[in-house]
């Protein structure tokens, strides 16, 4: 038996352990039904896109299988959120856009995911507040811009 015993893991340590379920946390606690997460999902995909976005991207973009990414499309379809238009870089391809409709779903949704962050906030300075919310937003940006990056590696 060694005598070396493994380092105390330190409090920031600790407390980087818990970002992933942190964040599948935040998922769930969604003021949403699971229908509204799944829409506006697709319809900040599309939005964020920097190019023109297919089904198949969108499965790619969301780590979902096309399947689950064409049902999902079809049912923004028909609820009037996204239509199909022919790509303008390659007529024979069909990309993804959103309607007014899905673009005031998507304000619709943001408006009550600020709600519900003010409130869970609430006891929070206003600078705490501001200051989580870069640091929130610019980890999205990041984490984007580190799965493309990974996806272009494969690919």
């Amino acid at each position: 038996m060694s005598g070396a015993s493994s380092p105390e893991p330190s409090a920031d340590d600790l407390v980087l352990d818990q970002i992933g379920p942190s964040l599948s946390r935040l998922r769930r606690r969604a003021p949403a039904s699971s229908k509204d997460l799944s829409r506006n999902l697709v319809l900040n995909v599309i939005a964020d896109a920097p190019d023109e976005m297919t089904v198949g991207g969108l499965a790619a973009e969301m780590g979902v299988t096309q399947p689950v990414a064409s049902r999902t499309v079809a049912a923004c379809i028909d609820d009037g959120l996204l239509r199909r238009a022919a790509s303008q870089a390659d007529g024979r391809r069909t990309v993804l856009e959103l309607t007014e409709r899905g673009e005031a779903e998507r304000e619709r949704f943001a408006a009550e995911q600020r709600k519900a962050f003010e409130e869970i906030t609430a006891a929070w300075s206003p600078a705490e507040r501001v200051q989580f919310a870069r640091l929130l937003v610019r980890y999205g940006a990041d984490a984007t811009a580190w799965s493309r990056s990974r996806l272009a590696q494969r690919e």
